[in-house]
């Protein structure tokens, strides 16, 4: 991994931080050769404070460090990526990223969409959309059908069975989600509310 520090004149790469969990943006910050190698040495995220003309650990202060999961460099190698697995708030002013608030995103959101699509669009050649078409009582007897096939596959030793049945479960469950005119980010929500009552 090279990174191209004389390509600025303050000798700082902009360095993107990103959740290794869920994918979210979380914030921006710069760093010299100096701060990337901390941030190898100590596995938390050390940038350049430009206000404090020095190496800065993110969470010195609060305990809000930043632990390193991984480094990418871009392809004209003046720009970083970093993922992350933050302890704490990420902003200084007490929101999740410098950006706000997380919001919901990953392929399964995407997936939700896509079935969102088919079935609006009235697609005739749309599995989904046929099943949807079946009926409420159709689609929730599909959801089980398939929760009864995950499980006989939970019990046997076939890895790459158990993962396809666990994805038709998934699929459908978005289906009945659908017919029942609830959102994803919904179920998201209550699990978020029981995990913060822990």
């Amino acid at each position: 991994m090279k990174v191209d520090f004389n390509k600025f004149s303050d000798g700082l790469a902009p360095a993107i931080i990103q959740d290794a969990v869920d994918q979210q943006v979380l914030m921006l910050g710069y760093m010299n050769e100096e701060a990337l190698k901390k941030t190898l040495t100590e596995s938390r995220v050390t940038f350049y404070s430009r206000s404090k003309k020095r190496p800065w650990t993110k969470g010195e202060t609060s305990g809000n460090y930043l632990g390193l999961d991984s480094i990418k460099v871009d392809c004209d190698e003046d720009a970083i990526l970093i993922k992350v697995k933050p302890t704490g708030l990420v902003c200084h002013k007490g929101t999740q990223t410098c950006f706000g608030n997380k919001t919901s995103l990953g392929f399964l959101y995407q997936l939700e969409e896509t079935i969102a699509k088919r079935i609006d669009g009235d697609d005739p050649n749309s599995y989904t959309n046929t099943l949807y078409k079946r009926g409420i009582n159709k689609v929730a007897q599909k959801v089980g059908e398939e929760a009864v096939e995950l499980v006989i596959e939970a019990k046997d030793d076939n890895a790459e069975l158990f993962k396809n049945e666990a994805a038709d479960l998934l699929y459908h469950f978005l289906i009945l989600l659908k017919a029942k005119g609830f959102k994803l980010q919904e179920i998201e929500a209550i699990l978020k509310e029981r995990d913060s009552k822990k």
